[in-house]
């Protein structure tokens, strides 16, 4: 039995459910990490991939792994089966969950359905709904808007308490688009990968690993390879730069997903540039444990993104000191800093993309990057740790709590 002052503690505990889609396994371990570190009472909903030793080994903290197994070669109707049976322990772990904060980092499966009825459903539990708006409006970016979207996005959006984003733009198109008043939003920064291990693997040894000469020169692509990315752009510009630096290399290494006419385009010039040694094409999911291998072996970390909001590959190239050339795009040049931790060039522009990559070989942030690299690692450190995240997170809990508790809170 609890002694008082046991009694007292626990229930003085600031208690939160982290509910994560499933998905973003970095962005979901990070911040659940920073958060245990707070000594907040941590519900974590996950699945397989998200379950580590780090959620199971300290007082109040529960990972439920509600979601189980998300194996893509599953049968259809084994697929229905599961997702329908998530749900429902989704819906009955709502109605019994002690935290009174519901922090959604992602939605699920169904989006339209976790938009607006589970949302409500949240609310009438009296629960207070925190969500993390890691996009405004994705199909904008992948050019597939429609009006039942933006609808339900509005609703969800209505019916959260607290919504962060990552970046001031973000905040202000909220605001324009959607309506959400802007003391119900806050940015706060996209926190280093920590997921990811970085052993003492060493840069000759990645680059041995990859079959990259000493001598040569690696530009990475690294993450899901999807049209909205832009790596033909990439593909276009790299045969450019070969004419003049032939001892340049190109990394490309992500799992091909949505468009399958697109990555057949793409797959096609990759191929040519395969055949002869000068593009490395790993054309798949990359393991948590292999991640490091490629950022340590590359030069120049490339993103020739045609839309994006933020992106988290750029900061997991950072935590290796890797320097990025970025499109000017969203709001990733906001992050950096020319000359120092990388270049800047012109989206969807095969050309301006080519005279950054001579830029960047040109320049004395290559010709230094070892002693560089630990400079960009001590940037990225200072602007985007969990734990400036996890501090900026625990005040709006610690400000939604309170202004209920005084009965402030605006409603919806």
């Amino acid at each position: 039995m609890l002694n008082e002052k046991t009694k007292s503690s626990t229930e003085n505990t600031l208690s939160i459910a982290l509910l994560t889609g499933g998905g973003d396994r970095p962005y979901a371990f990070g911040l659940g990490k920073a958060l245990m570190s707070e000594d907040v009472a941590l519900d974590v909903i996950g699945n397989d991939e998200l379950d580590c030793p780090e959620f199971h080994e300290k007082a109040g903290v529960n990972f439920l792994n509600l979601r189980g197994d998300q194996h893509q070669g599953a049968s259809l109707p084994r697929k229905v089966l599961r997702i329908l049976s998530y749900y429902a322990k989704l819906i009955r772990y709502a109605a019994k969950a002690r935290p009174r904060i519901f922090h959604i980092l992602w939605n699920n499966k169904f989006e339209l359905f976790d938009r607006t009825l589970l949302m409500l459903y949240y609310r009438l539990l009296g629960k207070k709904v925190v969500f993390t708006a890691h996009n405004v409006n994705a199909r904008t970016r992948d050019g597939n808007d429609t009006g039942l979207n933006r609808l339900t996005l509005r609703i969800q959006y209505r019916l959260s308490d607290h919504i962060f984003v990552h970046t001031e733009r973000m905040k202000t198109e909220l605001m324009e688009a959607f309506g959400v008043s802007g003391n119900r939003i806050t940015v706060i920064p996209f926190g280093i990968n920590n997921a990811v291990p970085n052993t003492r693997l060493t840069r000759a040894e990645a680059r041995e690993r990859l079959g990259i000469r000493e001598g040569d020169k690696a530009i990475l692509f690294f993450g899901n390879i999807t049209p909205y990315k832009g790596l033909e752009y990439l593909v276009t510009a790299f045969e450019k730069i070969l004419s003049t630096r032939p001892d340049c290399r190109l990394i490309i290494a992500g799992k091909p997903g949505g468009d399958e006419k697109y990555w057949s385009a793409v797959r096609e010039s990759a191929r040519r540039g395969g055949e002869s040694g000068k593009i490395i094409l790993k054309a798949e999911f990359i393991p948590d444990e292999e991640t490091q291998v490629y950022f340590k072996a590359a030069d120049v970390l490339a993103l020739p993104y045609r839309h994006i909001y933020q992106s988290g590959v750029l900061f997991l190239g950072y935590s290796f000191g890797l320097p990025a050339l970025v499109a000017d795009v969203g709001c990733l040049k906001d992050d950096v800093i020319v000359g120092k931790t990388g270049f800047i060039f012109k989206p969807e522009d095969p050309e301006d993309l080519t005279k950054a990559l001579e830029a960047y070989f040109a320049s004395d942030l290559f010709a230094d990057l070892e002693h560089r690299r630990e400079e960009i690692i001590a940037f990225v450190r200072q602007r985007h740790s969990w734990q400036v995240v996890s501090a900026m997170t625990m005040g709006v809990y610690a400000g939604i709590l309170g202004a209920h508790s005084s009965g402030e809170l605006e409603t919806v």
